[in-house]
């Protein structure tokens, strides 16, 4: 497996102004073999990003001695594709179209996608969508994202996050199958499932749907996110994640997604990252 860090966890990263190519170096000076950048709306890397910055990009991590392993986007949690608004569903399926091309422009095949929410836990005032509702409009969502998807030969990773919704590994199975396309698949996150369930579990019944992994550790003895702790210090059993991935076949990317940034957190997550799965 390949050890990567998200562009989120370095400082400035999560805010979408530490500039990418300075991201690129701190990530291969700390011994990472990939990063997965980050777009959204405003930032470094949008939807409006060009095919010739895309390709400065990739120049400058092949030159660096970098692999880009995906890119992710938290655009959804703002712009649910499963909001009441339609305007709303609608700007983020064409947000989502045109990252998915940068996406192939990077030189990467996933795009990690959050489907909707049920409620969004750090957005007091963000609106309450009923479970079948949610549903149903997460549903026409990838729907309409899988021929952009399949055109470009780049997979729509729906990550299990903190949404209240896809609660279960079998709901996130047949959700996945549903669309009966192979580019649709799972960005599963370990730290993100410990509050209700067992990532090693997680792992064995999606298997070779899983795209990515993120890395994260979580400590159930808060039940907020202010369980979100430091590699080996929470209740995740590395272990069984690994023995549980390797079961399954998966050789590909494990990226540490550590936020926010602290000082000294992505030195120290790397040399954890290290010792888990070197």
């Amino acid at each position: 497996m390949l050890i990567g860090a998200s562009y989120w966890m370095f400082e400035n990263g999560l805010e979408g102004k530490k500039p990418i190519f300075e991201a690129i170096k701190e990530a291969k000076k700390l011994g990472f073999d990939s990063i997965e950048l980050c777009i959204a709306s405003n930032g470094v890397l949008t939807d409006k990003t060009t095919k010739e910055e895309c390709k400065a990009i990739v120049a400058e991590a092949k030159r660096v001695g970098i692999k880009i392993s995906s890119v992710a986007s938290g655009e959804s949690w703002g712009k649910s594709p499963t909001a009441d608004d339609a305007k709303v569903r609608k700007e983020i399926i064409e947000f989502t179209k045109k990252a998915l091309q940068v996406t192939k422009w990077l030189g990467t095949d996933a795009y990690l996608f959050v489907p909707g929410a049920v409620d969004v836990f750090f957005l007091p005032d963000a609106e309450v969508i009923p479970y079948d509702v949610c549903y149903k409009r997460a549903v026409d969502a990838v729907k309409k994202l899988v021929p952009t998807a399949e055109k470009l030969g780049v997979t729509v990773a729906i990550e299990n996050v903190w949404n209240k919704f896809l609660l279960s590994p079998l709901e996130m199975r047949d959700f996945i199958d549903s669309f009966e396309s192979k580019r649709v698949g799972a960005y599963f996150d370990i730290g993100n499932v410990l509050l209700t369930g067992f990532p090693e579990q997680w792992i064995k019944i999606l298997g070779k749907r899983i795209k990515r992994v993120h890395i994260k550790d979580f400590k159930k003895s808060f039940g907020t996110a202010e369980g979100f702790v430091g590699l080996l210090e929470g209740n995740v059993d590395f272990v069984a994640v690994k023995k549980a991935l390797e079961a399954i076949g998966y050789k590909g990317y494990v990226t540490a997604e550590m936020i926010p940034y602290s000082p000294g957190r992505p030195e120290k997550t790397a040399k954890t990252m290290k010792k888990i799965f070197k």
